[in-house]
């Protein structure tokens, strides 16, 4: 007797494209936003405005990558902000002092110390991610304002490195992505073909296996959270230099959006799944999102509501399509 072929419906097809390629909804999506906002706009969507979005998705994206390698162990890095708030302040406050170079490498320091904070008390103590990276934030901030009693009459001068970055365009994209290209296939590299990678995922779909298997986890988040420190520090120091104004908050608008770019772009907070390259086209939906409330003109308050609402909805969405069996 012939055993009956199981036939696949054109909607179950579709749906398991979807969930083997998370991304293509992604880009479906912000294809449907930058479509929208020329039907509003005819002529927005030009070379300038493509440039001036990239530019200003890349801090993002770096962020978000904080919380793409973090949410892949089942953690968060809710103390990322800060670090590179801190950088950027420092950076900019040292450059009129001990020069450009010396001052980048100052800049860094607390921002691997934080996140070896962050390792020593995830890994070895065992202390829930968001509490432990909540808590380092609020020291980090603390101890920036205390800094900056001493440096206020200093002034503050960027390097010019970061402003050629920051700033600096060359056939109309931002030289941003000198930094950037090189930086997201690294991260995408390290997670696919490295050792180190592939213990991310693991110990986000089962830490106790893991730990049977005779990985020491402790080790892998030391690492993992001295990695996202430094990571955190490197983008607050590109961002002043587009910024080009220090101050004591500089990345904390950041901080949410970059969980969110991380969420939408298929990242589980439980851990064990994701990918960087979805949370690359996250931080750009959330960039052109944010031109296309300010282009309606909604107030502020309304537009916290409406951004909230989309990544709600974006990714009740999202994780129902690939998750569907």
């Amino acid at each position: 007797m012939a055993t009956p072929v199981e036939t696949i419906s054109p909607l179950q097809y579709v749906t398991r494209i979807i969930r083997e390629n998370p991304v293509i909804p992604l880009i479906l999506l912000l294809c449907a936003l930058v479509a929208l906002l020329e039907g509003l706009q005819p002529g927005i969507f030009n070379e300038r405005w493509v440039g001036n979005t990239i530019r200003f998705a890349i801090p993002l994206a770096m962020l978000a990558a904080c919380q793409t390698l973090t949410m892949l162990t089942g953690g968060i890095d809710l103390s990322a902000g800060v670090v590179a708030t801190v950088s950027a302040f420092v950076v900019a406050t040292l450059t009129p002092l001990v020069g450009g170079p010396a001052a980048i490498v100052l800049a860094l320091v607390p921002a691997v110390l934080m996140g070896l904070v962050n390792g020593f008390g995830v890994g070895i103590c065992r202390v829930h991610p968001l509490i432990m990276t909540l808590g380092t934030g609020l020291i980090g901030t603390g101890c920036l304002q205390v800094y900056q009693r001493y440096v206020i009459n200093t002034g503050s001068e960027i390097p010019g490195f970061f402003e050629f970055l920051g700033t600096g365009r060359t056939f109309g994209m931002p030289n941003a992505l000198y930094l950037f290209v090189p930086f997201a296939i690294l991260i995408l590299w390290g997670l696919r073909r490295t050792g180190f990678g592939r213990l991310l995922y693991a110990l986000g779909a089962n830490e106790n296996a893991t730990r049977l298997s005779g990985v020491r986890s402790w080790q892998v988040l030391m690492a993992l959270y001295t990695l996202v420190g430094l990571i955190a520090g490197i983008t607050g120091l590109l961002y002043v230099g587009i910024i080009r104004a220090p101050s004591l908050s500089l990345a904390n608008s950041l901080m949410l959006p970059s969980v969110a770019a991380a969420v939408i772009g298929g990242t589980s907070i439980f851990g064990g799944r994701g990918s960087y390259s979805g949370t690359i086209v996250g931080a750009l939906i959330l960039t052109v999102l944010g031109t296309l409330l300010t282009l309606l003109q909604i107030p502020e308050g309304a537009r916290r509501l409406l951004f909230g609402a989309i990544i709600l909805a974006v990714t009740a969405v999202y994780v129902r399509i690939t998750d569907q069996s």
